[in-house]
């Protein structure tokens, strides 16, 4: 039998080899939004499996391999930094006041020893460094409990709560001031005693998964940058579609948004450095717990 030279396959006709997209995590909160926000307007959201979630589940299914890329909170990556590389430029946190996590309190902080403080936190870092805060600087030693984060009931049952994220966003504009609650700001306290920014999540690569794909893995970082920086030059846009879903005008999104700090520098690594050596001994990471950066 004669065999023509169009009946041999070629390269093109060999079947495509099947790419995988990336895992990558995604918080839903507010405060995230400016980082994914433009992913959407560049079309780059199509090249990711995205997860969204809480800040912790987050965590745990990135150090499970269950995510190849995403946010983590400050203390779970400092816990597994060996398992981990850090984004370098992207990160959520702030230098001076955060807005969405908060000590609520009936009464002054410094009545607080002893008393019940409910932990109605979803990310281990905020929690901890409420504990940190109330410990060092205020100088009490409340009695802690998890909660719903339901400022009605934590009130119920405490004398103060952590929040963080939609919550705590809501609680401090919407009904603390209506029950004549205390509010503060962690990040603010934070900033005043230590004079650092301060960072809740990094965004972090698994070691394993970098290894495989580092060119994937530069793209994802390259895209979240791009997100971000178009974010914030539309950042009155981001506000005014956000607002249309959620309990908060277009103004106070907009200040919001611009007020967390999404940079992962020099100055950041700092605050992250001072937080370590505060809390690493009692939290389960060494003092001195080094932070790979992605290398450009």
């Amino acid at each position: 039998m004669d065999i023509s030279a169009r009946d041999v396959p070629t390269a093109a006709d060999a079947p495509r080899p099947h790419l995988s997209r990336p895992r990558v995590g995604h918080i839903q909160f507010l405060n995230c939004l400016p980082l994914y926000w433009g992913l959407a307007r560049t079309g780059t959201l199509l090249d990711l499996d995205l997860s969204k979630d809480t800040p912790e589940k987050l965590s745990e299914a990135l150090i499970r391999g269950d995510l190849d890329i995403g946010p983590v909170t400050l203390v779970e990556y400092l816990r597994h930094a060996d398992e981990l590389v850090a984004m370098p430029d992207i990160a959520v946190g702030c230098d001076g006041p955060v807005m969405s996590c908060m000590i609520v309190s009936q009464v002054p902080l410094e009545k607080l020893d002893g008393a019940r403080v409910a932990l109605g936190s979803t990310s281990r870092t905020s929690v901890r460094l409420a504990q940190l805060l109330l410990a060092e600087r205020v100088g009490v030693r409340p009695e802690y409990f998890t909660c719903p984060p339901d400022l009605s009931l934590m009130m119920r049952e405490a004398d103060a709560a952590v929040l963080i994220g939609d919550a705590a966003l809501r609680a401090s504009l919407h009904y603390a001031p209506k029950l004549g609650l205390e509010v503060h700001d962690l990040g603010q306290m934070w900033k005043e005693w230590t004079g650092l920014p301060f960072v809740f999540a990094v965004w972090a690569v698994r070691r394993d998964y970098l290894a495989r794909e580092p060119g994937i893995v530069r793209k994802v970082h390259e895209a979240f940058l791009a997100s971000r920086d178009l974010s914030l030059e539309e950042v009155g846009r981001v506000a005014k579609q956000a607002a249309r879903w959620e309990a908060f005008d277009p103004e106070l999104l907009e200040r919001y948004f611009t007020t967390l700090d999404f940079r992962f520098g020099p100055r950041q690594l700092e605050g992250v450095a001072e937080f370590a050596r505060r809390t690493g001994p009692t939290t389960g990471y060494p003092a001195d717990v080094r932070v790979e950066l992605l290398e450009p």
